[in-house]
């Protein structure tokens, strides 16, 4: 079983930056691949960007490419996100996922989920 605890949400001004921060504990093995999602309110939950634990491969969705930056730290079983030149459209809950596989742009194939942490960037 793997548990994921986000923290580092908060509300922050147009063109503003936040850390987010997932630390997994549990049975964290080095295929295990991760990810942000984030879904706004009335709308699905979407891909943001994932990152492999081994290697370090990464992968981001069109939106937050050149703003956003997903790394990971293995010594401390913890993932990150770099938010900057943030936009009201990223306004959103948060979520970090696990995978026991390579890294992947769909929801479904993540196993763990953790429970979320909102972003609100005001205009």
């Amino acid at each position: 079983q793997v548990q994921l605890v986000e923290s580092g949400g908060g509300l922050v001004q147009a063109g503003g930056s936040l850390r987010l921060s997932c630390a997994a504990s549990g049975r964290i093995f080095g295929r295990y691949a991760m990810g942000w999602f984030r879904q706004a309110p009335g709308k699905e939950r979407d891909f943001v960007a994932a990152i492999n634990w081994i290697g370090g491969s990464t992968y981001y969705t069109d939106s937050v490419k050149g703003r956003f930056t997903i790394s990971r730290d293995n010594a401390k079983n913890t993932m990150y996100l770099q938010m900057n030149s943030l936009k009201p459209e990223d306004t959103a809950v948060y979520y970090c996922a696990a995978r026991n596989g390579l890294l992947s742009t769909r929801l479904y194939e993540y196993n763990y989920w953790g429970q979320g942490t909102q972003v609100t960037v005001s205009s």
